[in-house]
């Protein structure tokens, strides 16, 4: 099990979320259809990312294995025919959630991020849902709830936003660009 031999190796060691699905992106581009991409990533959160990535974009996402600190994720590229990334239709920007926030409307915040990114900052009263649980608690939120989908960069949140889509939720927001050039209100631990 240990020596799965991939037709090339991505080094994205030492990158944090959106790097290593950049780079994942890239070197797929490369690859010929059936081939194998090992991705050694140190970002714990890539684990969930990759495998969403995969999804969203038809890639076959074959699993990971840790080896001390490193994440060996393995996909295999889809035939032009199997592939095409999808993106969240419904995107709204950082200012027009802030407004609705400021307003008191009834909405839901689920911050996607992993849980030691959401303790030090986040929105005031979003619920955290790393992308890798999502799935485990779609039986936490409401389909008729009006829901924005919050992560680091807006990519996470374009995979939650697909994955409730998909599960029956209609009424879903990604937020763009998400919690690295948010300004409004935060909560959190203090740096």
């Amino acid at each position: 099990m240990k020596n799965i031999t991939a037709n090339n190796i991505l080094d994205a060691k030492g990158l944090a979320c959106p790097m290593p699905i950049v780079k994942t992106k890239k070197a797929m581009n490369n690859l010929e259809a059936g081939q194998v991409l090992e991705i050694q990533a140190t970002d714990k959160g890539s684990k969930a990312d990759m495998k969403a990535w995969a999804e969203s974009s038809g890639h076959q996402y074959l699993g990971t294995i840790e080896e001390g600190e490193v994440l060996k994720h393995y996909l295999r590229k889809s035939s032009n025919d199997e592939s095409n990334e999808k993106m969240h239709l419904n995107v709204i920007n950082n200012e027009g959630l802030e407004k609705k926030l400021e307003a008191n409307e009834r909405i839901l915040v689920i911050d996607v991020r992993e849980v030691a990114e959401f303790a030090f900052n986040h929105i005031p009263n979003a619920i955290s849902i790393p992308l890798g649980e999502l799935e485990d608690r779609l039986n936490e939120l409401n389909k008729q709830d009006e829901i924005y989908v919050v992560c680091r960069t807006g990519n996470r949140s374009d995979l939650a936003a697909q994955k409730l889509t998909e599960n029956g939720f209609t009424n879903v927001f990604n937020v763009v660009p998400g919690m690295s050039q948010w300004t409004g209100r935060t909560s959190g631990i203090k740096k």
